[in-house]
């Protein structure tokens, strides 16, 4: 069975929680994953891509590595070199994910209707 969590801000975000880690592991280490994700910033957007919308799925497998899928606000973002780098690093920060891999995809694409209320209202987006 495969379970996927959705949460409702940012819009579509993907915790894969099949998982032979004990669930409340997996609640922490998806906690503690979500906290390293707000503190990385796109330099240009004053607000965390967490918020923004640019995570898309994060799997959690039972050895403890991670995968991030990701995008950026355009192809074009002029962070796209260190963004998913950003990523790697603050998620391979918490304690006891093992490795981590972020890849970027572009479907589906992202618009602003990603954001949460939080990015709105950070970006005066009303």
């Amino acid at each position: 069975m495969n379970d996927t969590v959705q949460t409702a801000e940012p819009a579509g975000l993907k915790f894969d929680t099949q998982s032979a880690l004990p669930p409340e592991e997996t609640e922490r280490l998806g906690t503690d994953i979500v906290a390293a994700l707000k503190t990385v910033f796109d330099p240009e957007i004053p607000a965390d891509i967490y918020e923004l919308g640019l995570i898309y799925k994060v799997d959690i497998r039972d050895d403890r590595s991670v995968d991030v899928q990701m995008t950026l606000t355009t192809p074009n973002c002029p962070a796209a070199g260190e963004l998913p780098t950003m990523v790697e690093n603050a998620v391979a920060s918490v304690a006891g994910v093992g490795p981590v891999s972020v890849n970027v995809v572009w479907e589906p694409t992202w618009t602003p209707d990603r954001m949460s209320d939080e990015a709105r209202l950070v970006l005066n987006m009303w």
